[in-house]
Formats: structure tokens, C-alpha cells, sequence
């Protein structure tokens, strides 16, 4: 097996003329971060389980790597899944998954970090841990090998993973990541099972071995509880109350990206309380970046990258407060270099004539908007409520400034949605356009994306089944029909790869059994539609003996024990029980900055102490979870490196 950095560099000169987009292994690209391998006392591997064409556009794995790297005794260095093309010729030449930074063996590493922002990754994450030349269960990995961490928004409900990680990281990672590099760096000499026990204290980490699953026998959970006395009765997601420095030295790559742009967080969490939206709710509370601080970041984005398109990034750009302030800063400051800033989020009810005037050129492409749904009772239902006039009059503003195609994404499957509510729909971008030829004439034009409703863990919706696979494909087809001819366009996804995300968002601890049996028939690259192997999910699902129905097309009772229970969100279970309740009678909420909802998330954030701004990103040595009352059997809490107190 090639085990050294010079031999796999040696191997890759003659591999990478024979696989396609070589550059996807080389490294080397301008801004990239290489430390001395013998200096640095803790060596972390980020891991996107998918292709560094869409892996390098993940702006929480570059937050980490820049995150880490500050620190000059810490090194962070990145690792993408192989494509087949690669993989084939790495196994049969028995080549390691290796850092692009350094060519170095993933198992030369102290830790692993691995992200999953979606589900479809799951298998993908089981290979990259093979490849490495590692155990994919957790319990077959000693302290011999890097710690597996995850983290991202498919963490939320971490069971159908549970057996495979060592530790998610609920929440946001800037801190937890460098809590845990400090228990690993004092706890070096001690065995997996002792560093576990540590980090269990850690807020936000969930160690999935500390807790036993009981289940009712129509296949329901009954509780789902503690093995270890570290380990809390629920885990609390980890909040950063002041957004950590923005990223200024992306990294350049060789090859082309999904994502050619510069990123840059202009705020994180949303007030809006969309029922079916899973980072909305997860990602509570608002916090907003400092105008001035954008601005300085772009000035350094632009000097160390030479990037031309700008993304201003949040769950929702056009609530950010001082968004009037900073487009039109940023025209005042940048307008003579033809930037393109883009706002991927807007809402429609925030999206205001002078924001328009203030984009100027730097977008004509296309603009983009997600009433969700069509019809006045659906968007009560769903709680993101804007008038039918209101949204014409939007159309009419784009428009008329000059842009000529409109996108409209909408999902179908809502609770209670029945198909005049799609016939809506159609009626609906049938107006749009009508607003548009009065502006372009034919060549104005509608593209309407349609997406199938999943109920996720954690939002009000999560009680809801999902919607009759015949009366969605009924649904879609009445759409193909209609929303058709001249100037429209129709996009739709595959209903079936919604009820495949729907049982991996929504499963119990069974499902990981499913994850690792349908990777061993060769599942991987699920979010790929010419890959997603179904003969190997459904043989897979079939041999454990599972439904996925049990999980997708099922009403739950009010009082039922989730798989995710044990994860708090910090949004109270009775304010989601009671939004549920509200939708179901057409009630809606206002935005949570008009009228606070006590949904628990105030109450968390007042909790949370910080010293200064200044302070805020130093590099812990030992910090844990802090509990009220010691239990008996407790491993010693660590205060700084006391290698006295927990040595074995």
C-alpha cells in the first residue's frame, strides 16, 4: 500500500493523465494553506464526501479551514470523494484517500471532520471513511485513528449515521470544532472511549455510543436514553453569538466549481417562520454582520482573489437590515469595477423598488423569488403569506428595471393542498408573464421549479406525513401540461428522490443498518441522478425489513417520541406543536422581529457569555460542558490541561 506522502505523489504522476478533471487532485491552487507537517502539534482533515467541483463551494468547510489554520499550532487540510474514474484506479493500486494539501494518508490525521449539509451524502461518507483505510463503525475505530467528527444541517437528526461517527457537532461548528481539538490535544494518551467521556461535556456534541434506543413493538420509539453519566438528556445545539470573521483568502481552483463567486455571510437564522423550513428553524436566532465589515471583506476578497461575482449569503438577503445601506455602498465603492452581486435569497414581501435600483447592472440574468405556494389558503397554511398583488407588483418592479426572466419556485405535497391549489400555479406564472410581456414583449419569460414537500425533523411540519406519491405524480403531470409554451418554463425533481431524502431525514438509528448494507451493494453518489442506485436502497431496505413509508407516509401523533428528541434545537417542542396546531386552521405569524413568539431561542441566546469581540476566536486548550450538579461515576471536568487529572 502507498503510505507516504512521496509515493503518493510519485503515483499520482502517473494516474492523473488517465482520470478526468485531474486537477480535481492535485492541490497546489493559489491561496491554498501548507504547513510544516512536524510543527504543528494537531493535524486536521476537512472532508467534503463529494467532488471538489461542489465541494469547494461549501462555505462551512472553508470557514473551518481558515478557522483552524489561524492558529500556528493547528494545520486544517482538505479532502473531496474521488470520482469513479479515481476511485477505481485507488483501490486497485490500494492508494489511500490522501489530503490535497500535502498528499499526506487521512489516517495520518488527529481528526477527520466530515460535512453533511443533505442526506444524499450519507454512503458517500461510509466510501471516503473506507478509502481512508478506516472502520466505517465508530466502535470498530480505537484512538489509533483520526476522531471522525460531522457536522452540517443532516446532523440535526444524526441517527441514521449514528453508528458511523464519533461525534456530530449539533448547531454551528466555529467553536465546538476548536472546544474539541483542545479535549483531544490533553486527552492524546488517553483511550477512545476516555476522549468520548470529554466530549460528551462539550455543548452541542452529541456521542451517539452514550445513548440506548428503546422501541415500542409497532416499531415506534419509546425513549431514547443516557448510557454515561457525561452524556446530557439532550443535547443542546451550539449557538456563535458573534459571527466569526468572514473568509477573504478563497481559495482558487484549477477546475471549474458549481459556484464561481466569492461568498461572503451577511447574516445567519430568519424571523419568518416558513412551517415546512428546516433551516429556518434550526438556525434561529438572527444575527447580522456589521455593513462596514462586508464592505472591508470585499475590499480583501477582491485583492486576494481577483473574483468578479460577489455572493451576499443568508436564508433570507433582503431582511438583512441595513441591506438599502449596503447595496448602495457597495455601488458607491465598487460600481466602476462591473462586479456582479448577487442576493440569492429574496423574499418577495422584503424586496423593495430601491434595493432593485441599487443591484443596478450587476444582475440581469435572471431573478429569482419563492412564493412556495400559489393560493391564498396554502400560503396561510405554510405561514409565508404575501398577497397575489403584491407579488404581481414585485414582477412588474423586475421588469421594469430591465430584467426579463422571472424564476418561481413553488413545492407541492403541502398538508391539506388539494389541486385547485396547483391549478394556482399555473394561473399564477401565467400572470407573471403577462406582467413581463408589457416590459419585453416575447422575450420575457417565466421559469417555475417545482419541488416535492418533505416534512423535516425539527419544523412544525414535522407531524405531517408526506403527500400520496399518485396524487403528486397527478399533481406534476397537470403542471407538464399547463405550464408550457412560449416564455414558460417548467423544472421539476423526481418525487421518488424526495421520499428517498424523506426516509434519511426522518429515520431512526434502524436506517443506518440501510445506509451501510445498500453502500455495501454500491450506493454512492446519491445526489447524482445518473448514480442514485434504487434496486440497491429497496433490496437494502427490504433485507433490515424496513419501510420507508413508516417514516415518509405517516401522520404522527402529537405526543409520539421522535428519532431526533434528544437534539434541541432551542426552539421549544410546545411552540412547534402549537405553529402545527395554527397551520392547521389557517393561522399565521408574523415575522418574529414585529412580535416575539417565545419559541425558547431568546432565553438560550441571553445565556450565552462572551469577553470581547477581540476574544472571541482564541483557541481554547481544554473548555467543556458545564453541568449544575456533578453525578456520581462523572469523569473529572477539564479545566485547561491537566494531564494529571485525567491521565489513566
Amino acid at each position: 500500500m502507498l503510505q507516504t506522502p512521496a509515493q503518493i505523489k510519485a503515483a499520482l504522476e502517473r494516474i492523473l493523465p488517465r482520470v478526468a478533471k485531474p486537477g480535481r487532485y492535485t492541490g497546489g491552487e493559489y491561496n491554498q494553506i501548507v504547513k510544516n507537517w512536524d510543527e504543528i502539534d494537531f493535524k486536521v482533515a476537512l472532508a467534503f464526501p463529494d467532488i471538489y467541483d461542489i465541494g469547494m463551494s461549501n462555505l462551512g468547510l472553508m470557514i473551518l479551514y481558515d478557522l483552524i489554520n489561524k492558529h500556528k499550532n493547528l494545520l486544517a487540510e482538505r479532502v473531496y470523494s474521488p470520482w469513479t474514474d479515481m476511485e477505481a484506479i485507488m483501490r486497485q493500486r490500494e492508494m489511500p484517500l490522501f489530503s490535497l494539501e500535502s498528499k499526506r494518508p487521512i489516517r495520518d490525521f488527529d481528526l477527520l471532520g466530515i460535512s453533511l449539509p443533505y442526506e444524499q451524502l450519507f454512503t458517500n461518507a461510509l466510501n471516503l471513511l473506507d478509502l481512508a483505510g478506516m472502520p466505517v463503525r465508530s466502535l470498530d475505530r480505537d484512538a489509533s485513528y483520526p476522531l471522525v467528527v460531522a457536522g452540517g444541517h443532516a446532523c440535526y437528526n444524526p441517527e441514521p449515521m449514528a453508528p458511523f461517527i464519533d461525534v456530530f457537532v449539533i448547531g454551528e461548528g466555529e467553536e465546538a470544532i476548536l472546544k474539541i481539538i483542545g479535549v483531544m490535544r490533553a486527552a492524546a494518551h488517553l483511550d477512545r472511549e476516555m476522549q468520548l467521556r470529554y466530549i460528551a461535556q462539550i455543548e452541542g456534541c452529541y456521542v451517539p455510543r452514550f445513548y440506548d434506543v428503546a422501541y415500542h413493538d409497532d416499531g415506534t420509539i419509546k425513549a431514547i436514553t443516557p448510557n454515561r453519566p457525561e452524556a446530557p438528556a439532550k443535547v443542546l445545539k451550539t449557538i456563535v453569538p458573534v459571527m466569526p470573521p468572514p473568509v477573504t483568502n478563497f481559495i482558487i481552483p484549477f477546475i471549474e466549481t458549481v459556484h464561481n463567486r466569492a461568498p461572503i455571510e451577511i447574516m445567519r437564522g430568519c424571523t419568518r417562520g416558513c412551517r415546512f423550513c428546516h433551516a429556518g428553524m434550526v438556525t434561529r436566532p438572527v444575527r447580522e454582520r456589521p455593513v462596514e465589515e462586508v464592505l472591508t471583506a470585499m475590499d480583501k476578497i477582491l485583492e486576494s482573489t481577483g473574483y468578479e461575482e460577489i455572493a451576499l449569503l443568508s436564508l433570507s438577503s433582503s431582511d438583512y437590515t441595513n441591506v438599502l445601506e449596503l447595496t448602495r455602498k457597495i455601488g458607491e465603492r465598487f460600481g466602476h469595477l462591473g462586479l456582479n452581486i448577487s442576493l440569492p435569497s429574496l423574499r418577495i414581501e422584503s424586496v423593495s423598488t430601491q434595493l432593485m435600483d441599487n443591484l443596478g447592472d450587476s444582475k440581469r440574468g435572471g431573478f429569482t423569488l419563492a412564493p412556495e405556494a400559489a393560493s391564498e389558503k396554502m400560503r396561510r397554511t405554510i405561514n409565508k403569506f404575501v398577497t397575489h398583488e403584491d407579488l404581481l407588483e414585485t414582477a412588474r418592479e423586475i421588469y421594469k428595471r430591465n430584467w426579463r426572466t422571472i424564476k418561481l419556485y413553488f413545492m407541492i405535497g403541502h398538508p391539506m393542498e388539494e389541486m385547485e391549489d396547483v391549478e394556482a400555479i399555473i394561473d399564477l406564472a401565467r400572470q407573471v408573464l403577462f406582467v413581463g410581456r408589457e416590459y419585453h414583449g416575447k422575450k420575457a419569460s417565466v421559469n417555475v421549479g417545482v419541488s416535492t414537500f418533505i416534512p423535516k425533523p425539527h419544523t412544525p411540519f414535522q407531524w405531517e406525513p408526506m403527500g400520496d406519491m399518485d396524487e403528486i405524480y397527478a399533481k406534476l403531470d397537470r403542471l407538464k401540461r399547463k405550464v408550457r409554451g412560449p416564455g414558460l418554463r417548467l423544472r421539476w425533481n423526481n418525487p421518488k428522490e424526495s421520499v428517498f431524502e424523506g426516509f434519511l431525514s426522518r429515520g431512526d438509528r434502524r436506517i443506518a443498518e440501510v445506509v451501510e448494507l445498500a453502500w455495501r451493494k454500491g450506493a454512492k453518489f446519491d445526489a447524482w441522478r445518473e448514480h442514485y442506485d434504487e434496486e440497491a436502497w429497496q433490496s437494502a431496505l427490504e433485507e433490515m425489513g424496513l419501510d420507508p413509508a413508516f417514516y415518509t407516509h405517516r401522520r404522527r401523533r402529537i405526543d409520539e417520541v421522535f428519532p431526533w428528541e434528544h437534539i434541541d434545537i432551542a426552539v421549544t417542542k410546545k411552540f412547534l406543536t402549537e405553529d402545527y396546531l395554527m397551520s392547521q386552521e389557517q393561522e399565521t405569524r408574523v415575522d418574529c422581529r414585529e412580535q416575539c413568539f417565545a419559541c425558547g431561542i431568546l432565553p438560550k441566546l441571553k445565556d450565552l457569555r462572551r469577553e470581547t469581540e477581540d476574544e472571541a476566536w482564541k483557541c481554547p486548550p481544554v473548555p467543556t460542558r458545564k453541568h449544575h450538579k456533578p453525578r456520581q461515576e462523572r469523569v473529572p471536568v477539564v479545566e485547561g490541561i491537566p494531564l494529571t487529572v485525567i491521565s489513566s
